[in-house]
């Protein structure tokens, strides 16, 4: 069963474009479900989620107050691993339909045929289109600052678009309870691919487009808060790979 989990803050501009291409793609969903995650949004996001109109299989879940994308990640993981059986499959999205849907059919064949975590890669043969510079500068320090901090081999270690074999995530959750995802901005998706990894999860690539031009609006990313996220994480890191924590 795929179930398709998404995160969202203030996106009533593209939240439509997004069910309206789910609707679309029925073979990514089919049998299974949509979890939308509002992540406290001052906008309209949950009343035009729950305004859709279709047979999409869709769950609003409320958080009330903005906490950032871990928190509305976490949230949405419990509530798929509360349905999910062990070979389900859990693909995470972004809301402002910069994910290429064309890609997930690939990604889920990916893990049916072994991987834990398929990554969907703008650096391993991808590419990124229409990004803001410091995005471009962020992802490209991400992946070389986690590769070089936490012995990752992997390109791609910040985008939200992946896709996770249910029964990996119950392990994390099952070793790291509560401290699975610690970081509640944008570094969460790197903090989860360093544990996860670290417990032994298969991790492959799949090369996508990330396009920007698709989306409505602004990104919801900050700069300052992201770059000290990706610091404490790295933190972490070093100490735990020397024996400390």
């Amino acid at each position: 069963m795929p179930i398709i989990v998404v995160p969202a803050f203030n996106e009533e501009a593209n939240v439509p474009n997004l069910l309206r291409d789910l609707s679309a793609r029925r073979e990514l969903w089919e049998g299974g479900l949509i979890i939308l995650v509002d992540d406290g949004s001052s906008d309209e996001t949950v009343a035009t989620a729950k305004a859709h109109r279709g047979d999409l299989p869709l769950v609003v879940l409320e958080q009330g107050t903005n906490q950032g994308p871990g928190a509305a990640f976490d949230a949405g993981f419990r509530f798929a691993l509360g349905v999910a059986q062990d070979d389900d499959l859990i693909i995470t999205l972004e809301s402002d339909t910069t994910s290429d849907l064309d890609a997930v059919e690939g990604m889920m064949e990916v893990a049916r045929e072994g991987a834990d975590i398929v990554l969907a890669s703008h650096h391993a043969g991808g590419e990124l289109a229409n990004v803001s510079r410091h995005r471009r500068f962020l992802s490209k320090a991400a992946s070389s600052a986690i590769r070089a901090g936490a012995g990752l081999n992997a390109s791609t270690v910040s985008s939200f678009f992946r896709v996770y074999r249910a029964d990996m995530l119950r392990a994390g959750y099952t070793k790291h309870g509560d401290n699975l995802i610690r970081e509640r901005g944008f570094a969460c998706k790197a903090e989860l691919l360093i544990k996860l990894s670290r417990m032994g999860a298969q991790v492959a690539e799949v090369p996508v487009t990330l396009d920007w031009a698709k989306r409505e609006g602004e990104s919801k990313m900050r700069v300052l808060p992201t770059v000290a996220g990706y610091a404490r994480l790295m933190t972490r890191q070093v100490a735990s790979r020397r024996g400390s924590t």
